[in-house]
């Protein structure tokens, strides 16, 4: 007797889905044009300016700035930074726990700038509905959200065969989602301010390279994919005079890396290090201040930039 079977269909929604692939419209880019004032070359300083004002406006920092991660030792050192150059406002964007533990160091800040409004704004980056919440309020107290420096993730070091689903998630939720949802928030808030703007992310050296000793795969993973988001980007909102860029770090002598513990880690970064040593906190804020000028960074977007003191050399 025959096998009276039949074989197992192809779902009716799988069907259509395939068939209208066919019909299917994709969005496509759009880029800027030469002479848009949004993305042409600015006017030259004034000719009667000293050669020390000519210095000040090539790195200026022009309007208001949010950082994400705010209250974290480089994000501070990088917000001072901008205040140095000019930046109008300023928001740190943190979990309130964090928040609460830098109260000192952020009211210092105010102390130094007391012209300066400086905000701090609690925010998760991986909701949503908080992220957009917390940056319409940075909108609101500053009046503009001109530049946005995103310094918020975190580090899991685990071996990968006993990584758990969770522990993966939650690195690149923070690290890769919470960005790209900071920078679409702000983004939407500069293409209706019609001014442009800089984002900028935070990579890492693990973007570009298995570190070493420790495994740490879902922190290299998020940090590579946000490099490339930075490209993405570029490329589809230079049309609204909004630069992305990121910058990649070596490891910092910060709290993160510090202690008795780890001395013998830190010794092999170090020794895989063409200069010897861990990068100083201060040497992360030129290249951000580059980045984030709207007249030294004009032509730079979808760029990475290593700071690294030369690890990746090898």
């Amino acid at each position: 007797m025959g096998d009276n079977s039949t074989p197992s269909a192809v779902p009716v929604a799988s069907q259509d889905e395939r068939a209208s692939l066919t019909s299917r419209v994709i969005p496509t880019m759009t880029l800027s044009v030469s002479d848009s004032p949004l993305t042409a070359p600015l006017p030259p300083v004034a000719s009667e300016a000293s050669p020390a004002e000519r210095a000040a406006a090539r790195f200026k920092i022009e309007g208001n700035a949010i950082f994400t991660g705010g209250a974290g030792t480089l994000a501070l050192a990088s917000a001072r930074a901008l205040l140095e150059h000019g930046a109008s406002s300023l928001t740190l964007m943190d979990l309130q726990p964090t928040i609460d533990h830098s109260a000192k160091a952020i009211s210092d800040l105010k102390l130094e700038f007391p012209t300066i409004p400086i905000h701090a704004v609690h925010v998760d980056v991986t909701s949503e509905t908080a992220v957009e919440k917390a940056f319409q309020e940075a909108q609101d107290l500053m009046g503009s959200i001109d530049v946005l420096c995103c310094f918020a993730g975190i580090v899991g070091c685990v071996h990968s065969i006993s990584a758990t689903a969770s522990q993966f998630r939650k690195v690149v939720d923070v690290n890769l989602t919470g960005s790209f949802l900071c920078a679409q928030a702000a983004a939407k808030h500069m293409i209706d301010g019609k001014k442009g703007g800089s984002i900028l992310f935070t990579a890492s050296i693990s973007a570009h390279s298995t570190n070493y000793p420790q495994p740490q795969l879902a922190y290299n993973v998020s940090k590579s994919a946000v490099t490339t988001m930075a490209k993405n980007l570029a490329a589809e909102w230079a049309v609204h005079g909004i630069r992305v860029n990121s910058i990649s770090p070596g490891y910092m002598d910060t709290v993160l890396n510090a202690g008795d513990t780890l001395q013998p880690i830190r010794d092999v970064w170090a020794s895989r290090c063409p200069m010897g040593r861990m990068g100083d906190i201060e040497e992360i804020t030129g290249p951000v201040v580059l980045l984030s000028s709207r007249r030294a960074g004009r032509y730079i977007t979808g760029s990475d930039l290593r700071v690294d003191g030369g690890a990746l050399c090898f």
